[in-house]
């Protein structure tokens, strides 16, 4: 009887595990197999076997106590969107003791460290972003139970910031030199309202121009994010004068209409999404109102709607104007006194999507190094910082986290070193085929 009732625990944590494992990449699709052609196979098999390459990947491997005491110190820092400075400050230090030519932090707040190449005129950059979700006052001590590490952001993303550190070190100590001249980044405002500020900055006019791209984000060692998931995000406010639930009765009423718009929004969009490419709607938050007995003079929603094509982003989109609309003008003809209800409709948050082909020398060299380490690649669509450039069509690649991990975005994430340094020497493989060694 005892061993029956073990073996059922066993079970049950099996399962939860296995349930738990992938939270920390809950917006990923589980990505489609793929396979690397046996041009970009046989390059990556040469790259590996040089002898410089061979210390490379030594090397991560030596690291391992050092970038787990990293992976501490970095989630201790607190790093919610738009109060990234003090982790910002400290891993430019970071990068700066892994030997980088010269580290600086940009006007946004990037932290970008420069390894010279041969060739200038090209930039490949290799990124993971500083911020997490979660607010300044929440308590990010690590607590260490066994092998695991339990912290808000333990994975997402203060492990890539490792990873990108860890890969710098690892050159370094190999003494290998690119043809390419290689970014080193920790990026700003990839999570939540920062809508990828740090990542548009990088691809704007202001900054120098990058050719490929390498994030890392999420998912296991063989999945790789080649697609970008496009988001539009909302606040929708509506403001009216407000007054005592009794003696203001009659009053067009700010909360009722916000009611009304997620009642038409919901009901429409529901219908539009049950077919077609996979596109999504959510109401995350809501607010307004003074107290019990008073008619609200503010009330407010946050929409996120998510699509793989453009054109049903826009088109659920002008379905929640739309709703608004038909909520403002119906309850201000329901109104018995008063002034008429506003609604302002601010855009807080514009991810765009769009698809790389599998065929792109990046792509295919990530893929081989991934089937260099023994596992079979995945490619699927994700929201991360790669959304930018794949929708202005530069190659790019969100490569996974490795380890294992879940739990992402609450209070009790946690991380396992499950060979997380395979995942280190994927970043590095991907990297220096994509830069190019000198004399390999």
């Amino acid at each position: 009887m005892k061993k029956r009732i073990t073996t059922c625990l066993i079970g049950l944590l099996t399962g939860f595990l296995l349930l738990t494992h992938n939270t920390h990449a809950q917006e990923e699709e589980a990505g489609r197999s793929a396979k690397a052609s046996t041009q970009y196979i046989q390059e990556v098999d040469r790259l590996a076997k040089h002898k410089q390459l061979q210390k490379a990947l030594q090397s991560i491997v030596a690291q391992n106590k050092r970038n787990r005491d990293e992976l501490i110190m970095l989630t201790e820092i607190p790093a919610p969107p738009f109060k990234e400075e003090k982790r910002a400050a400290r891993f430019a230090t970071v990068l700066k003791d892994a030997g980088a030519d010269s580290v600086w932090i940009d006007k946004v707040g990037n932290v970008i460290a420069l390894r010279k190449g041969k060739n200038p005129r090209r930039c490949v950059a290799l990124d993971g972003h500083l911020d997490t979700v979660f607010p300044p006052e929440t308590n990010v001590t690590v607590k260490v139970k066994g092998d695991t590490l339990f912290a808000p952001g333990v994975g997402d993303d203060t492990r890539g910031l490792v990873m990108v550190a860890s890969v710098l070190r690892a050159l370094e100590e190999a003494n290998i030199e690119t043809q390419s001249d290689v970014l080193f980044i920790g990026s700003v405002g990839e999570e939540g309202l920062g809508d990828l500020r740090g990542v548009k900055h990088l691809f704007s006019a202001q900054s120098r121009k990058i050719d490929s791209w390498i994030a890392i984000d999420g998912g296991d060692l063989g999945s790789l994010r080649t697609m970008g998931l496009g988001s539009y995000r909302y606040r929708i406010t509506f403001k009216g004068p407000g007054g005592h639930s009794w003696g203001a009765f009659g009053l067009a009423n700010p909360q009722h209409a916000l009611g009304s718009t997620i009642h038409y929004f919901s009901k429409a969009a529901d219908k539009f999404t049950r077919t077609g490419a996979r596109t999504s709607y959510n109401v995350g938050r809501i607010g307004g109102g003074t107290s019990v007995n008073s008619i609200a003079f503010e009330s407010w929603m946050e929409v996120d709607m998510r699509s793989e094509i453009p054109e049903n982003l826009n088109l659920v989109d002008s379905l929640l104007k739309a709703s608004a609309q038909k909520a403002l003008d119906e309850h201000n003809q329901m109104r018995r006194m008063g002034p008429a209800l506003t609604v302002d409709i601010a855009k807080i948050g514009d991810r765009p999507s769009g698809e790389l082909a599998e065929t792109i020398p990046l792509i295919q060299r990530a893929m081989a190094a991934v089937t260099y380490l023994g596992e079979t690649p995945k490619t699927g669509r994700g929201s991360t910082n790669s959304n930018i450039p794949i929708a202005k069509g530069i190659p790019s690649v969100t490569l996974g986290r490795g380890g294992q991990g879940g739990n992402g975005h609450s209070l009790n994430e946690w991380w396992y070193d499950d060979q997380g340094y395979k995942a280190i020497q994927l970043a590095l493989l991907t990297l220096v085929a994509e830069a190019g060694m000198v004399n390999p």
